[in-house]
């Protein structure tokens, strides 16, 4: 039997796995609406929670760290907000909102922080290494939004959307800030040789790409580039996520030398997947989070995840799937999804 991590190159590289790889991520504000009758929905999916323990969590005592109300302010100076217990919030102070405020900003050393808090280096690169000892699969990545999305976060939105519209020239310069940051990040994933690298961004709308690709392909292409580059030159899988429609950009982001590409499955349409992505990388399937899942039936949710995987897979690998699972997903649907996976995930190789 394949090991995690051989299974997961295998899967990319199209070279034969044994089953398709399942990434489950319920968010802090499930386990707090569902608490201990999500955790007995977990014990019974024991293949696709190896590690968890009954009793991690103290359901009467425990909260996520932001809860409604709240706010925190990222190392770049980026205040953010959040209206969800448990749900990652909204950018909604932006430091350089004014043109006139960036001679004078500086970026946050990448040596000691994040785009998101602190970081120990010395600490990462031995979890990295004990890691590797085990054979375990190993990765490291941005932090989420890690160019575009950043962009606005410091800009705000519109100003933005202004700025590309008329060809700011201090966005250029704004944008070598940023790449420059992320390749710090990057040469220390490379340094520390691992298995893949994630690059995650939210670049589409319900049905359009954020941005025009022409504009995609004058502004982010190079810097995704720049920093996709020196991964797959070491041979490092160039892992990406993007919420949103993408059908739009798939070309461009194939461009960049991308080998896992994560489309949102309802939201840009199978047949669009199938004909624009299937065959060309390996398809990270990111499942629905806002309807069949949350609102569905327990046979809608099953007939999915059998038609997507029928579609999508094939004994030679090329196909991965992840799930968000949000409130208002009732128990029963929660379980219904966990149960398909178990059903589907080794469909190709019984």
């Amino acid at each position: 039997m394949l090991t995690e991590r051989e299974n997961y190159i295998r899967t990319v590289r199209f070279g034969g796995p044994e089953w398709i790889p399942i990434g489950i991520s319920m968010l802090d504000a499930l386990w707090y609406e569902l608490g201990e009758e999500l955790e007995r929905i977990v014990l019974r999916h024991p293949v696709l929670f190896p590690d968890y323990k009954k009793g991690s969590r103290d359901f009467k005592t425990w909260q996520p760290d932001r809860m409604t109300g709240t706010t925190e302010r990222d190392p770049w100076g980026v205040l953010w907000e959040f209206d969800y217990d448990g749900i990652e919030g909204q950018a909604i102070e932006h430091p350089l909102d004014d043109w006139a405020k960036f001679d004078a900003f500086t970026p946050p050393d990448p040596a000691k922080y994040t785009d998101r808090g602190e970081i120990d280096w010395p600490v990462w690169h031995q979890r990295i290494r004990d890691r590797k000892a085990r054979a375990d699969l190993t990765g490291a990545g941005l932090d989420h939004g890690f160019f575009l999305m950043r962009l606005w976060y410091l800009r705000g939105f519109e100003n933005l959307m202004l700025d590309f519209a008329t060809d700011e020239p201090r966005l250029r310069d704004l944008c070598e800030m940023v790449t420059k940051r992320n390749l710090y990040f990057v040469n220390e994933f490379v340094k520390a040789g691992v298995d893949r690298v994630y690059f995650g961004e939210d670049i589409g709308t319900q049905t359009a790409s954020i941005i025009s690709p022409a504009d995609f392909k004058e502004w982010c292409v190079p810097h995704y580039k720049r920093v996709m580059s020196p991964v797959r030159e070491a041979g490092i899988i160039v892992d990406t996520h993007h919420d949103g429609y993408v059908m739009e950009l798939v070309d461009l982001l194939l461009e960049c030398g991308v080998d896992v590409l994560n489309p949102q499955d309802l939201c840009n349409g199978l047949d669009n997947i199938e004909k624009y992505i299937k065959g060309r990388c390996c398809i990270k399937l990111d499942i629905d989070r806002q309807k069949i899942v949350p609102f569905g039936t327990p046979r809608e949710i099953d007939e999915l995840i059998e038609e997507e995987v029928k579609r999508f897979g094939s004994p030679d690998g090329g196909l991965s799937m992840v799930v968000g699972v949000l409130p208002p997903t009732p128990p029963e649907n929660v379980e219904a999804l966990f149960t398909a996976f178990d059903k589907y995930r080794t469909y190709f190789w019984e």
